[in-house]
């Protein structure tokens, strides 16, 4: 294929971007990817494999793969009733069939030091059904091109499956969920049911009587790390409330990711018992649309065995293990891993669906062990990640390790075998530890 055909085929793919509230993580970790090419360009590569991995639709299957992550990983903490006020608040809430609110999302900084600053918008309008489904519209504004884009997002519990859809690139993608995380998703995306939930389990102030757009409001805050469990940290959540009805009016969250990163939100225009069909929650997709390389796959599962697997998946690429297990740094290294590996690839006859579809074979996998390490924090399991000192094969190494009760631990060792242990035994073999 000539450079002439294949600037044809790029151009005809359109300008994607993110399609979630949390979109701008992704964003910037896939720009990391064409940062690390650029970085890369001293050494010898072929053209054509240089073109096909900085087009954008390469950028955007790696970043939907982290969307998801971050999408089913948020915060999904048990109830612990320790405020009468936020329970009669939860109590409140509860009781709408259906509501809908506004967000604002900005994002600034950059996740790798010395990389290029993003600064990034969204704004959205979110509708929750509890019988229908979720329904989002993001708005959004390229900061290289000054070009407005349009996601919508529907979570379908019927058909277990996420919709995005994309109208000015004509695009859309189709993710599908196993039923316990289709419960963790239906409950998360900034829904003031969860994130109500979320402050109950953490340590949080009651601040005094103020007026929020002309509303005499209570004030509940916490910069509980717990509050985002593994997406950020030095986390600020306030949530403002109704002096008479007890709803919600405004919640603000503001909190770093990585070591240079920002993400400020606000969630406001409540709407409470919204008249609601069915249909409304259906995605409508044209005919001409066509799907994302990654259309039809699946989200991760969290479990100890999806982890294994992917710690194994890692090891066979790098022989080694992840230095990190939280969500942020393992998906930075994961990206930099499979960039050097597709760089190398001399197979010129793949097309650029089938690189992404391999692509999203590997980083899948791997994604499932920041999932079930960010499930252990929620959970407050206290987790333990060793990868930086233990190699593959390291027989009684602790690798990842979690407390079962006040008197067990789960272990999994640096030969990904697994084993339950008493706290004694835990201490002798992580005294042995580098």
């Amino acid at each position: 294929m000539n450079d002439e055909k294949l600037e044809q085929i790029l151009k005809s793919i359109g300008t994607e971007d993110i399609p979630t509230e949390v979109h701008e993580i992704a964003q910037e970790t896939s720009n990391n990817f064409s940062r690390s090419l650029r970085q890369s360009r001293q050494a010898s590569k072929p053209p054509l494999l240089e073109h096909i991995m900085r087009s954008r639709t390469i950028k955007l299957a790696v970043a939907a793969v982290i969307i998801i992550a971050v999408f089913v990983g948020l915060p999904f903490l048990p109830d612990k009733t320790v405020s009468v006020a936020l329970s009669e608040v939860l109590a409140r809430v509860e009781k709408a069939p259906a509501f809908m609110y506004k967000m604002k999302m900005k994002v600034s900084g950059s996740m790798v030091p010395g990389a290029p600053a993003v600064n990034q918008d969204v704004q959205g309008t979110i509708i929750i059904s509890n019988d229908c489904g979720i329904k989002m519209e993001m708005d959004m504004t390229d900061p290289n091109t000054g070009i407005k884009m349009t996601q919508q997002i529907y979570l379908v519990p019927d058909e277990k499956a996420m919709f995005t859809v994309m109208p000015e690139q004509k695009r859309y993608m189709r993710v599908e969920f196993t039923d316990d995380l289709l419960e963790r998703a239906k409950k998360q995306n900034n829904d003031p049911r969860e994130m109500i939930k979320q402050m109950m389990a953490c340590e949080y102030t009651e601040l005094s009587r103020s007026v929020v757009e002309g509303v005499e409001v209570e004030g509940f805050q916490t910069t509980d790390p717990k509050m985002v469990a593994g997406i950020g940290q030095d986390i600020k959540c306030t949530l403002w409330v109704d002096a008479k009805t007890w709803l919600p009016v405004l919640a603000e969250m503001d909190m770093t990711m990585g070591e240079q990163m920002r993400m400020k939100g606000t969630i406001y225009d409540f709407e409470w018992d919204v008249p609601v069909v069915a249909e409304d929650f259906v995605p409508v997709i044209p005919e001409d649309f066509e799907p994302l390389p990654t259309d039809g796959m699946k989200v991760p599962e969290i479990t100890e065995e999806a982890a294994i697997e992917g710690l194994k998946t890692f090891a066979d690429l790098t022989g080694r293990y992840p230095k990190k297990a939280n969500m942020m740094d393992l998906m930075q290294e994961i990206t930099s891993v499979m960039t050097d590996k597709m760089m190398k690839d001399k197979n010129q006859d793949m097309t650029q669906t089938e690189r992404v579809t391999e692509m999203m074979k590997t980083i899948s996998p791997v994604q499932s062990i920041a999932l079930l390490h960010m499930t252990l924090v929620q959970d407050q399991k206290e987790p333990a990640y060793y990868g930086e000192t233990v190699e593959p094969g390291d027989v009684e190494a602790v690798l990842l390790r979690w407390k079962i009760n006040d008197s067990e631990y789960r272990v999994i060792f640096g030969d990904l075998s697994a084993l339950d242990v008493t706290a004694e035994e835990l201490r002798e073999l992580e005294g042995s530890l580098p």
